[in-house]
C-alpha cells in the first residue's frame, strides 16, 4: 500500500535510539524526508547517515533547540508535514517520593516540550494541507503503572491537550493522534528487566513477547499517511494486548 509519504517531511524527536529510531526507520523506508532530533551527537549522526536523514542535535526541553530544528527542517525541505513528539521518560519513582523539582522537570520534558514544538510547527502543518501531529506517550495514560508516578500524572495531560488541539485544527487538514506503547524492547525496558523478561513477565502480555520499535514506527506511518486523513483525536495502543482498560 502506498501511504503517500514519499517526499513528505517529518520531524522525529528522540530519534537516535529506541522507539524514536524505529519511527525514523519506518518513515525513511516510506520515502519521507526525515529530520532526526536528539541529544547525543555521535549516535545521532551515525544513524542519520545510515538512513539518509537530516540530523539536528538538541534537547526537547530547550526552546532555542526546538526553534532551530524547525528552521533546519524548513531550510532543508521547504516545509513540515509530520511532527512526531517523542522523548525519553522521567525518572522511575513512587508518588510519595515526588517533590516540586521532579514534577516540574517531568512537565517540561513530557508536556511543555510537546506544546512548544507543536506550536512552532503548526503554521507549516497548515500549509502542508495534510499536516500530522503524532505523540508517543505510554500505556500509563490508560492504566497507571507502579513506580512510574511521574508518567502516570503528566502523560495524561498530553492526551487531553492533543484531544483539544485535534478539534481546533481539523478544518485545516491537520490530524492529531497519540500512541500508547506497551512493553517495547528498548534500553528503558531493559532497565526493568536487566536479565531479560522472564516467562512469567511475558505471560502478562497476551501476544507473549515484547514489541519492537519498528512496530511502533509502522503505526506512526499509518497515522501520518494519506489514508488516515479521517483519524484524529485518537489514542492507539501498541502493546500486544497488555492493557485491560476500556478505551
Amino acid at each position: 500500500m502506498d501511504l503517500g509519504l514519499k517526499g513528505r517531511t517529518a520531524i522525529v524527536c528522540g530519534a537516535s535510539a529506541g522507539i524514536g529510531l524505529g519511527i525514523a526507520e519506518s518513515l525513511a523506508d516510506e520515502g519521507a524526508n526525515v529530520v532526526m532530533f536528539a541529544r547525543r551527537r555521535d549516535v545521532l549522526d551515525r544513524e542519520a547517515d545510515r538512513l539518509g536523514a537530516l540530523a539536528v542535535r538538541g534537547d526537547v526541553t530547550n526552546p532555542a533547540d526546538l526553534q532551530r530544528v524547525v528552521e533546519r527542517a524548513v531550510d532543508a525541505f521547504g516545509g513540515i508535514d509530520v511532527l512526531v513528539n517523542n522523548s525519553g521518560g522521567p525518572p522511575r519513582t513512587t508518588a510519595v517520593e515526588l517533590n516540586d523539582t521532579l514534577v516540574e522537570e517531568a512537565v517540561e520534558l513530557l508536556l511543555l516540550s510537546v506544546v512548544r514544538l507543536t506550536t512552532l510547527c503548526l503554521p507549516y502543518l497548515a500549509k502542508s494541507g495534510r499536516g500530522r501531529v503524532i505523540n508517543v506517550t505510554s500505556s500509563t495514560v490508560r492504566e497507571p503503572v507502579d513506580n512510574l508516578a511521574l508518567s502516570n500524572i503528566v502523560r495524561p495531560g498530553v492526551i487531553g491537550w492533543a484531544k483539544s488541539l485535534a478539534r481546533e485544527v481539523a478544518q485545516q487538514g491537520i490530524t492529531v493522534n497519540s500512541i500508547a506503547p506497551g512493553r517495547i524492547d528498548t534500553a528503558r525496558i531493559r532497565e526493568v528487566y536487566p536479565d531479560g523478561p522472564s516467562e512469567g513477565d511475558l505471560k502478562t502480555i497476551p501476544a507473549g513477547r515484547l514489541g519492537s520499535p519498528r512496530e511502533v514506527g509502522d503505526v506512526v506511518c499509518f497515522l501520518a499517511s494519506k489514508q488516515a486523513a479521517y483519524v484524529t483525536g485518537t489514542l492507539v495502543a501498541v502493546d500486544g494486548g497488555l492493557i485491560r482498560a476500556l478505551p
